[in-house]
């Protein structure tokens, strides 16, 4: 079957990717982008397909002449020793890059034709001169087309190996995964794409299927190495070669370039909590960092959150992001309100006087604080998203999430471990993307015996998932009241259980609810015996 396919129509725009001017369309209905890499087959290219079953592979090659290419300063002894010659298709004259395996069979040729039309004869499915080097050797280059590999050889005078992408960058992943016995076979492996998003994004993308260590990035200040060679510069490329890096993953860091974080240390910016003895075990609260608190069901988790996001706003100025997904926005504003206030709000059914109307300003209404306004929706992929847009949009630096149990069942049925799991992976990331402080509230496991509500101790193993919440939350805080206790049923203890910043551990303070006030404050009496 004859696979020749002339272009028709060059530089057109891309539906898919976008592109003004990378599409071409065939004169079958067939067409190629050469920016995202996509094919589509046309209706008589399909109708070709099907009158044979089995490929004719007897190719009709193509014959050229070796000739100086004055347009690109590449001259015949450069285009006879990788295999560029020039010839014609039809009468018409064109360019034809031959490619050929590492055994020499010809399987596969490049026709380049007047205002960047290609055709191509049989399929190119190795580089480009890949056929000069079956054995591998020392050092390679691969470049992103074959007038820039010819431009590499000829400035290092036809002397050194190298090889193009035989479809451009887009097929960089995939001939190095068929190629890739013979890639090993080399010592070092020197990428030089296109200078561009495309071809920068395919050397890294093709630099991760080989081993480690074994390629180089060189890196041009011109759009590719015939660019240099035309504008005089030839010097720059091999220059380029000569001084490529070894690549390595972007999370991957040299010791060397440790030195100056070390000599000249970032300084971790700490906002204090509300509560000296809080203070006192943690060192305050930073951005960057996830802290979950943690208790049985109705011992106020909710109500510290609530004073510790008022004193972020009020007294350090922060801007906060507020997502409560058992109550409503108006409880949430109310219950910030009420600690400005010192009276709570929700007990009062008073007219909206000029004092809660200046609290409202003073908290809620002040332009840095956010709400989400879940309407039943809690849908946890949705969530993380809204998450992002406060912090990224709205320049938001502390979130309070009240509470992980309610994320988790926003994402359906399953395993609530494993959902956990999932969620405090995502959360994690997000912080780490936006650095935040994510102050997150989460249920406990009941223990066994004596109950939460009974004022039992809280611990790590009570947390609910495989130990998720434990391993990625940065401080763990644990509030523990004995709600039976008629004496101290308004006492909280407050214990650190995890502690990753200072390593402090143990009960940190004990917090004092005022029924009138609805203030929540420290505690004298003795922390060391909390009930």
């Amino acid at each position: 079957m004859d696979t020749t396919i002339v272009a028709e129509q060059t530089h057109q725009p891309c539906p898919s990717c976008g592109s003004s001017d990378a599409l071409t369309i065939n004169s079958d209905g067939s067409s190629k982008c050469f920016s995202c890499g996509e094919w589509k087959v046309g209706d008589n290219y399909t109708a070709r397909l099907t009158t044979s079953t089995k490929p004719n592979m007897n190719y009709s090659f193509l014959s050229g002449e070796y000739l100086d290419i004055p347009a690109r300063k590449i001259n015949r002894d450069t285009c006879k020793k990788l295999g560029y010659s020039i010839g014609s298709k039809d009468g018409e004259p064109c360019h034809i890059a031959t490619y050929k395996t590492p055994e020499g069979e010809t399987v596969g040729q490049k026709l380049r034709f007047k205002d960047k039309r290609f055709s191509c004869i049989g399929k190119p499915s190795v580089f480009f001169g890949q056929h000069l080097h079956p054995n591998g050797g020392k050092r390679l280059v691969i470049t992103e087309g074959e007038i820039d590999a010819l431009t590499v050889s000829q400035v290092f005078d036809n002397k050194w190996p190298v090889v193009s992408l035989p479809t451009g960058a887009q097929s960089a992943v995939s001939v190095f995964k068929q190629q890739f016995s013979w890639l090993s076979s080399w010592d070092e492996v020197v990428l030089m794409f296109d200078n561009d998003e495309q071809g920068r994004n395919a050397m890294k993308e093709a630099s991760n299927i080989l081993p480690s260590g074994k390629v180089k990035l060189a890196k041009l200040a011109h759009k590719d190495a015939n660019d240099a060679l035309l504008k005089g510069e030839g010097k720059a490329v091999v220059y380029a070669v000569y001084n490529a890096q070894v690549w390595r993953p972007d999370d991957i860091i040299d010791g060397v370039d440790v030195y100056d974080r070390l000599k000249n240390p970032r300084k971790i910016k700490a906002v204090p909590y509300p509560y000296a003895g809080l203070n006192a075990k943690t060192h305050g609260i930073r951005r960057g960092e996830i802290v979950t608190f943690c208790a049985g069901s109705g011992i106020g988790k909710s109500l510290v959150c609530r004073f510790i996001a008022h004193d972020l706003l009020v007294e350090h100025e922060s801007r906060i992001g507020y997502i409560a997904l058992e109550e409503s926005i108006e409880r949430t504003a109310q219950g910030i309100m009420s600690i400005e206030l010192k009276k709570p709000l929700h007990l009062h059914h008073d007219a909206f006087d000029q004092a809660t109307e200046q609290a409202f300003f003073k908290t809620v209404g002040c332009g840095r604080f956010f709400m989400y306004d879940h309407w039943g929706s809690l849908e946890g992929s949705h969530l993380i998203d809204r998450i992002r847009y406060m912090a990224k949009c709205m320049d938001v630096e502390y979130v309070v999430l009240d509470h992980l149990s309610i994320v988790v069942s926003g994402l359906g049925d399953g395993d609530e471990r494993r959902l956990i799991d999932n969620t405090m992976t995502r959360l994690r990331a997000l912080v780490e993307e936006t650095n935040i402080g994510l102050i997150l509230v989460s249920h406990l496991k009941r223990p066994e015996g004596r109950g939460h509500e009974e004022g039992a101790n809280t611990s790590l193993a009570q947390l609910r998932g495989s130990a998720s919440i434990a391993q990625l939350s940065d401080m763990v805080i644990g509030l523990e009241r004995d709600q039976q206790n008629l004496e101290n049923a308004d006492l909280t203890c407050v214990r650190v259980l995890k502690n990753r910043f200072s390593g402090e551990t143990g009960i940190a303070t004990r917090l004092h609810y005022d029924k009138v006030t609805g203030l929540l404050a420290e505690s004298t009496l003795n922390v060391d015996n909390p009930f």
